[in-house]
């Protein structure tokens, strides 16, 4: 069972965070590269005393106005040296009965209480001396290393501080403010340690106001803190005045009650108030460790005070403080049980299971609802480290624990256990990356988990007997070539003697978790040792009197770890049959062997002969063809240990495809077809009774000169097919990749239903072709994406880039002749295209039409100007694009359409704006990207800088706004194009 200690129901939680102090020494650090700004481990001991003291003097007993009660240091002192606080205790509690030790099992170390002698190694044998024993107060003190000199200090500032102020809480005081205010340097032996005093106050303001604060540092505190950050920095060479008539001190004040002072839902707070400085995360954390380290015996490291029930009760003093509750708490007390576990050299199992009695509090703890983020954090790192250096040794028990060391392995697996069962159980801390990559193998059962533990160790295990019958500095494998008879020979002899280790030393101590530990380590001895034997099998041409011997001691081997398994798995349903079937038989054939190599490296050859014919007729039905055929007929051998060499005839082909993959795929580039942008200009301004001309109907609009729009127009009521042969030819090779990717995935497949043999040792991943799978992707992507702009900007460059808007934004200028156009090219390539192949080559089109239509109002050349009134008659024709790609032929979803369409909308939202919101607009976004030019020369407003062109428009991007402008016939942007660039009329 674990222990509770005792929290009333009305107790202030507090915010939910936590991240106790590292152990990086013994490789393992709770919080990782986190540190508390310049804040040392003592640092952070002595503050947490000084917050502990603050919390139980402000919420001790009652008294007069402005006083303080303090618990005499003999029944004869008044309020002398030993003068502390008097704080609560338990009347009924003895050293001897601890009720926090005995739910944990640790053992009572001291049979006599601390007395003051103890405290302060006053000779006690001397006359008038009296003997008391020490109170809570006194021990907190001893524990945390604090001088007499510094608690006199504190009770000082405390009693200024509280002075009619009674019922102040602690959480309402900001004590490291109220310490630099009351606390002089002649309190101090020099400056230079009072400087250091100051420094540390400051840094300690500095982590929980600026570095780590519990609630986020929002705009209207930023000039607050930066003073705060450039008052600590300029302590660092002398320090501070903090006279009453300091100008640092008051800016001090100032910003520490701005940054303290503020309430979760942003009203403002009183001097009485909670206040926010020792709450945030990890400093809480690191505070509250430091104050709960001190339940250790100084003396004897590995012992806990007797005391500890008083001492913790008075800790939950500073829960409000430092926003902690009792689920923290557990998590801060089974970590520091772990971390003395570590600190005393793991010789201590009993502060071990200490910990792991707590986790058992954690775990109920982790499943209450409503948790805080905060506290969820709290769990995943504390659990994390834990869980990471348990698992570390358990995956290496051999490296890790001797022969004599099994009961310490035992504690490292309880542990990895008990944490990993939290973590998988919590979805939140799941959501923080700490499912381990193996959680779909090892997280369903302790038994899994353990399994993957054996199997782990002893693979481990076995490479380092390798390695040392190898030399380091050469391969292995080429080692095993050259001499292997000796090698393999005092392989078999070492692996045997790991087996026998194994079941006597660690599998009874690995049964308490998993049925068969020693079946689970003999097959993963035989599966390694099998994989070395197979690769000096490889090697062999002949059958000769070493690989007889070496294959004698490996049946010898495998007869011992198969009676092993057998022995071990009695118990189970199936008697270890299970598991006899995983290790697969040394039954190695090297002629056999020789014979599938030079196999594999003739269809090599036949594959290589068929890549030119199909380069010649663009056709990869043969190739394909050849490929299923090599692997079908390979695997129609009747071979059983073969599986090693699969890859090699994956690795062949794959090769293969790659380079006709890359021939069909190389058609050249879309920007050769993509038209180059014209110069920037500005609109050369029509008269009055022009305007009105072009607002007039279409057939008055014909009259005005535009018969060669007329003829392009009346020529586009006509379509007919404008995509040429070579834009087919594309899509025809775009069909052939996806045929390519078609038999990829069929050949994937077969691998995947190949015997369970040459599954295991073939390569593992759910693709075999990858390279050939992910290069006919990027050609398929490559080849629709040339295809279309080459359809777009080629083929129908004269109805569709060409031919709309042109001098102007009319009934017949429009867009709905080129949609025609375009409508009738995607039914071509409808035709033409398999049906997989459709979506993407629509999408690509319906790309390369949108780069055309924008590129129509943004560089269209001289011809192209609009008005503000023409967005509406532009929206419609861009609605009228989107409604052909989603609706007209059903090659693209509704979701495509609009997701392909966002920038263009938001060019044509732009041309809606009135000329003076775009100035404004463009304006704000060349000084955004570019900065704000030099002043012009007779000190006007500044420069603007000329935006570059990118050529990838948008909405925000100031070179789209300009080239809207450069489009916009109106006076307004052509006298502003003029003032900024001094940009030229078209001609």
């Amino acid at each position: 069972m674990g222990y509770k200690p005792n929290v009333s129901s009305d107790s202030d939680s507090g915010d939910l965070d936590l991240s106790p102090a590292p152990v990086e020494e013994f490789g393992c650090s709770l919080f990782g590269s986190i540190r508390i700004s310049s804040l040392s481990r003592a640092d952070l001991r002595e503050a947490a005393y000084e917050l502990f003291f603050l919390s139980c003097r402000s919420s001790s007993g009652s008294g007069s106005r402005g006083s303080l009660n303090y618990y005499p240091a003999s029944p004869s002192a008044g309020s002398g040296e030993g003068s502390s606080p008097r704080w609560p205790s338990s009347p009924g509690m003895t050293v001897a009965k601890s009720r926090i030790k005995k739910a944990l099992g640790l053992t009572a170390r001291r049979s006599s209480p601390l007395t003051t002698g103890m405290a302060r190694g006053i000779d006690m044998s001397s006359p008038g001396k009296v003997k008391r024993p020490m109170t809570s107060a006194e021990i907190m003190r001893q524990q945390m290393r604090v001088t007499e000199q510094n608690e006199q200090r504190l009770r000082k500032t405390l009693t200024r501080t509280l002075v009619g102020q009674r019922g102040r809480k602690a959480e309402s005081i900001v004590l490291p403010l109220e310490l630099l205010r009351q606390i002089k340097p002649a309190d101090f032996n020099d400056l230079q340690e009072y400087h250091q005093w100051q420094r540390r106050q400051l840094n300690l303001l500095e982590a929980g106001l600026l570095l780590h604060p519990s609630l986020p540092i929002d705009s209207e505190n930023h000039h607050a803190a930066a003073r705060l950050s450039r008052i600590v920095r300029s302590c660092e060479a002398a320090p501070l005045d903090t006279g009453k008539n300091s100008e640092v001190m008051r800016s001090l004040c100032s910003a520490v009650t701005s940054l303290a002072w503020r309430s979760p839902e942003g009203s403002p707070s009183s001097s009485l108030d909670p206040c926010y400085w020792a709450d945030g995360y990890p400093l809480n954390s690191h505070l509250y460790i430091a104050l709960l380290r001190s339940v250790f015996d100084l003396k004897m490291a590995s012992a806990v005070l007797d005391e500890v029930d008083e001492l913790v009760e008075l800790m939950k003093k500073t829960w409000p403080v430092l926003g902690f509750d009792l689920p923290a708490h557990n998590a801060c007390f089974a970590w520091l049980f772990f971390e003395r576990y570590l600190e005393t050299g793991q010789t201590e199992p009993e502060l071990m299971w200490a910990a792991l009695s707590i986790l058992g509090d954690v775990a109920v703890d982790a499943k209450k609802p409503d948790r805080q983020v905060s506290y969820v954090k709290l769990l995943a790192a504390a659990l994390g480290a834990m869980r990471g250096w348990a698992e570390r040794r358990t995956v290496e028990y051999h490296q890790w624990f001797g022969k004599d060391l099994g009961a310490n392995m035992g504690l490292a697996v309880a542990l990895s256990l008990a944490t990993s069962k939290i973590i998988m159980e919590d979805d939140m801390i799941g959501s923080m990356g700490l499912l381990d990559p193996d959680g779909a193998v090892c997280a369903s059962s302790s038994d899994a988990r353990v399994d993957y533990y054996i199997r782990s160790s002893m693979r481990s295990a076995f490479t380092k007997i390798l390695e040392r019958g190898t030399s380091q500095d050469d391969n292995i494998i080429a080692q095993l070539r050259d001499e292997p008879v000796n090698i393999l020979l005092d392989l078999a002899r070492s692996t045997e003697e790991l087996a026998v280790a194994e079941k006597k030393f660690f599998s009874p101590v690995l049964k308490k978790w998993n049925r068969a530990p020693t079946a689970a380590a003999a097959a993963t001895l035989h599966a390694c040792f099998g994989v070395v034997l197979k690769q000096y099998a490889s090697k062999a041409t002949q059958l000769t009197n070493e690989l007889v011997e070496v294959l004698k001691s490996a049946g010898k081997l495998e007869k011992l770890l198969v009676q092993m398994v057998v022995d071990d798995s009695a118990d189970s349903e199936d008697g270890g049959m299970k598991v006899v079937r995983e290790m697969i038989p040394y039954d190695v054939a090297s002629t056999i062997a020789s014979l599938l190599k030079a196999w594999i490296e003739e269809r090599t050859r036949l594959a290589k002969e068929c890549l030119n014919r199909a380069k010649e007729t663009e056709s990869a039905v043969d190739l394909a063809r050849l490929a299923k055929e090599s692997l079908d007929e390979f695997f129609d051998i009747q071979v059983e240990d073969r599986g090693f060499m699969v890859q090699d005839l994956v690795n062949g082909l794959d090769a293969i495809f790659q380079e006709y993959i890359s021939f069909v795929a190389g058609c050249g580039s879309k920007q050769t077809y993509m038209p180059s942008l014209p110069p920037l200009t500005r609109c050369n301004q029509d008269s009055s009774l022009t305007k009105l001309l072009k607002r007039a109907s279409p057939r008055c609009r014909a009259g005005i000169g535009h018969s060669v729009v007329g003829a392009v127009a009346a020529d586009a009521h006509r379509p007919h097919p404008c995509a040429s042969r070579g834009t087919q030819r594309l899509y025809i090779r775009l069909n052939t990749l996806h045929y390519i990717l078609v038999h990829l995935g069929a050949l994937d497949k077969s691998l995947s239903f190949l015997s369970p043999s040459v599954r295991r040792v073939a390569a593992p991943p759910s693709r075999h072709f990858d390279g050939a799978g992910a290069a006919a992707q990027a050609g398929v992507q490559h080849v629709a994406e040339v295809a279309a702009c080459r359809l777009v900007f080629l083929d129908t460059r004269q109805v569709f880039y060409e031919g709309f808007y042109v001098d102007g934004v009319t009934e017949a200028t429009r867009i709905r002749p080129a949609l025609r156009v375009l409508k009738q090219n995607l039914a071509l390539l409808a035709s033409v295209l398999i049906d997989r192949a459709q979506p993407l080559a629509a999408r690509g089109v319906m790309r390369a039409a949108l780069e055309g239509f924008l590129m129509v109002l943004l560089a269209g050349g001289r011809k192209r100007a609009f008005v503000q009134e023409d967005h509406e008659a532009v929206a419609e024709d861009l609605r009228s694009l989107k409604l052909m790609f989603g609706e007209g032929e059903g090659l693209l979803g509704e979701e495509t359409v609009e997701r392909e369409a966002e920038v263009a909308e938001g060019v044509v939202a732009l041309m809606e704006l009135p000329t003076e919101r775009l100035i404004e607009e463009f304006r704000s976004a060349a000084c955004e990207s570019g900065g704000i030019g030099v002043f012009g020369e007779r000190g006007g407003s500044p420069k603007l800088p000329m935006p570059p062109t990118t050529g990838r428009w948008n909405r925000s991007d100031p070179n789209t706004i300009l080239r809207v402008l450069c489009h916009r016939d109106d006076d307004v942007a052509s006298q502003f194009l003029k003032r900024a660039y001094q940009l030229p009329k078209r001609r």
